[in-house]
């Protein structure tokens, strides 16, 4: 099963990136995922089920711990093991 997750961290600070918005970008394109977007207001990333739901979880872990208050997430099915979208 191929996933894609999309997720924001909070605060934000619009003058500075701030540390959590780092850690959580570092995890994200540490992970071996494809597709990844990293953007000021959002990241994206693609890739098989069990590496995208590892990156979710270290995502998580990095940022909360970098003094995430909020991380907000989606994971999305892309395609099937078949590869039906």
């Amino acid at each position: 099963m191929r996933l894609r997750v999309e997720f924001t961290t909070e605060p934000f600070d619009l003058d500075r990136v701030p540390p959590h918005a780092e850690a959580a970008r570092d995890a994200l394109q540490g992970a071996g995922l494809d597709a990844v977007d990293v953007g000021p207001f959002g990241n994206s990333a693609e890739g098989g089920g069990d590496a995208v739901l590892a990156a979710v979880q270290q995502v998580l872990s990095t940022s909360l711990r970098a003094g995430a208050t909020r991380v907000s997430l989606q994971v999305s099915v892309v395609d099937d093991e078949e590869g039906t979208p």
